[in-house]
């Protein structure tokens, strides 16, 4: 009963994992109009997945990190109380910020459940030196690190596509807005009188779904709008995987710990629960990641992604637990410094989210594991 209790939280931490973090690879595909919402999120769910299912091959190191041992003794990590308390403080944690649109890191939480539940639950505390060098250093240097590469990469993109005689058009649309209609030779209360509609010429410029911006010229011979768009799907598809490949671990690590269920089936049930819960849940953080934080075209969107792709699946393969979501937002960060756009208050409310993160998740560690002591053990 009580692996049972334990698998159903784990389960719901995937869950909650998927509806915040599911659609941030593809993000820059929403906000540069590359595509729609429905659209984009399915390449997420989808590529996320692969990401999922090949953690076991390529993320053994984020099993172990995830587990908890080094940070606190063996004995605490097998403890059951210890296992659900961290899982259920950082699921609670993701959930809440879901709630709000806020993307958050489950990588933080899962740190701060891991201290809180570590701190009660060994008597000689938690190790310092692990938690700083192995969690804390990753998660600080990892966005910092997108930034300047951001801020570095896309001059240099932009300095090709110049070079390459690739031009970026905007259309501009003119049409009519129908305005209220206005009775035409009416007294008051003469139902019958025939009315005129009277219209007003408006026009916009791009950022509209049937107004995009586009980039006019030819790259080896093949239209270069058309080029950048499968770039930019491709990269919004590397970001997912890296995403599945970097966080499902982090997940199915405390399924591992002292319990009868095997890594396969650990996996497989993370990365499904995942995908159903951005499938369902994750509108509210996808208009943040694509629209509130910095406006953004296509080929500012493929820079990012590029970046956050390239880190995190190097990180990945060192068992470095950096955030995707750290990451993909330092990215968004750096270009919207770069071009200017960038939506500082939005950045502040996600930046204030980041360091409540670990407060908030590791005192649900600590209350949720003393409940679960007095009733499990």
């Amino acid at each position: 009963m009580t692996l049972i209790f334990a698998v159903c939280i784990a389960l719901f931490l995937a869950y909650a994992n998927g509806a915040n973090d599911n659609f941030k690879g593809v993000a820059t595909l929403f906000g540069s109009g590359t595509t729609d919402y429905r659209r984009a999120l399915l390449w997420g769910t989808v590529t996320t997945a692969a990401g999922s299912l090949l953690a076991l091959l390529f993320a053994r190191g984020l099993l172990a990190a995830f587990s908890g041992k080094g940070l606190v003794p063996d004995a605490v990590t097998t403890m059951k109380s210890f296992q659900m308390a961290v899982v259920f403080a950082a699921a609670a944690t993701v959930m809440l910020a879901t709630r709000f649109g806020f993307p958050i890191s489950t990588t933080h939480a899962l740190t701060g459940a891991l201290v809180g539940a570590g701190l009660l639950a060994s008597s000689s505390g938690v190790n310092y030196a692990k938690l700083g060098t192995s969690f804390f250093a990753p998660l600080l240097v990892s966005p910092l690190l997108a930034i300047v590469l951001a801020m570095v990469v896309y001059p240099l993109f932009h300095f090709a596509r110049v070079r390459l005689k690739i031009s970026r058009e905007s259309c501009v649309c003119v049409g009519c807005e129908t305005a209220d209609a206005v009775p035409v030779g009416a007294t008051p209360g003469d139902a019958l009188a025939m009315t005129a509609v009277r219209t007003f010429p408006t026009m916009a410029v791009g950022n509209r779904t049937s107004c995009q911006e586009r980039y006019n010229g030819q790259l080896l011979g093949v239209n270069a709008s058309t080029v950048l768009d499968g770039l930019h799907y491709l990269s919004g598809g590397i970001v997912s995987f890296a995403r599945g490949l970097n966080d499902t671990p982090k997940i199915a690590a405390i399924l591992l710990v002292g319990s009868a269920i095997s890594p396969a089936a650990a996996i497989t049930g993370v990365a499904l629960f995942m995908a159903v819960g951005g499938l369902l849940n994750a509108r509210k953080t996808a208009e943040t990641m694509a629209h509130r934080v910095t406006a953004m075209n296509a080929g500012q969107g493929l820079t990012a992604n590029l970046v956050t792709g390239f880190l995190v699946i190097f990180a990945s393969k060192l068992g470095l637990p950096v955030s995707t979501t750290h990451v993909s937002c330092g990215s968004l960060f750096g270009i919207g410094t770069v071009t200017r756009q960038a939506r500082w208050q939005t950045i502040a409310g996600i930046l204030a989210a980041w360091v409540t993160t670990l407060p908030v998740a590791a005192l649900l560690g600590a209350v949720i594991f003393l409940l679960l002591r007095r009733m499990i053990g």
